[in-house]
């Protein structure tokens, strides 16, 4: 199971914090060309991330950190040439910004496959991640899910969504619960990653966790960070607490001993138990393995 609870936002023309951001341990890290960079710098900030991923790509694969890229639009003056480099660098993913329709993804699969054919790399090494930030993307969002193999995630852009749909951010996120829902739903569908937007209150912990909570109970894999603190934060979400380890595990020790009595529905602690209670122990015990805690097998 690849670990996609957090993905930290690095502007890509901030070497220092491309240098350090192991130190945090997000699981992915997402160096930023398109809306962090000023127009007078999109060519510099392309050139360091180019050099950065070089240098420091097996750094990160020690840490099992993913590295993806937000490229700039292809309707943009910039989309083609972030591409032109950035695939030459090799990141796990590319995250296309705006994504509205199937035919975007289509549109930068086939530079990217171009790409990979010049530069001698198996054609479909690269993954893709699409960006949904407006009503047309969030209802288009099954056919952007199942538009090509190289999707491993769409992840929804709040600011520019409710934007679009002439509102703004509050508490509550209601303003955005039609989007998410869309988008999660579309992701498992897909068999993909959900990713929840930022959330920009960098000092105000609580609400953090409180839309985090949120979004994990909708289904998300986890959320888009805009500061390196909120990295502990949602894995402490994420991550399964010990009273759910144990509780899975039991499960599991009462699925195997139903199966060899002949038993298709059972109880564990007074609760009956089925195939739905039954994957969602594995899943408890797979993610946990995943984020480095030891499960055991007691009960």
């Amino acid at each position: 199971m690849k670990l996609r609870r957090s993905m930290l936002f690095v502007p890509g023309n901030n070497p220092a914090i491309i240098k350090d951001v192991h130190i945090y341990k997000p699981d992915a890290i997402m160096f930023d060309l398109e809306d962090a960079i000023a127009v007078t710098e999109k060519d510099s900030a392309r050139f360091l991330v180019y050099n950065m991923i070089n240098k420091f790509r097996d750094y990160y694969k020690k840490f099992n950190i993913e590295t993806v890229v937000r490229i700039n639009a292809l309707d943009t003056a910039y989309g083609v040439e972030d591409l032109e480099f950035i695939v030459r660098a090799q990141p796990d993913v590319i995250r296309l910004p705006k994504t509205e329709t199937a035919q975007d993804i289509l549109d930068v699969e086939a530079h990217i496959a171009r790409i990979e054919a010049e530069i001698g790399i198996p054609v479909g090494t690269t993954k893709m991640m699409a960006a949904i930030e407006s009503p047309l993307g969030a209802f288009n969002a099954r056919e952007i899910s199942v538009s090509t193999k190289r999707l491993i995630g769409i992840a929804i852009g709040g600011e520019d969504y409710v934007t679009s749909m002439k509102t703004n951010r509050s508490p509550e996120g209601i303003e955005l619960l039609a989007a998410r829902s869309m988008i999660v739903m579309a992701a498992r569908v897909a068999g993909i990653a959900a990713l929840d937007t930022v959330y920009s209150d960098v000092n105000n912990d609580e609400g953090f966790l409180r839309e985090a909570n949120l979004i994990k109970q909708m289904g998300f894999d986890g959320k888009s960070l805009i500061h390196p603190r909120q990295v502990e934060l949602v894995h402490g979400v994420y991550t399964p607490k010990e009273i759910d380890i144990r509780k899975a595990n039991k499960i599991i020790t009462a699925t195997a001993e139903a199966e060899a009595a002949g038993l298709g529905v059972f109880t564990v602690d007074g609760k009956m138990v089925d195939r739905p209670i039954i994957e969602r122990a594995k899943h408890v015990l797979a993610l946990a393995k995943a984020a480095g805690v030891n499960v055991g097998g007691s009960n």
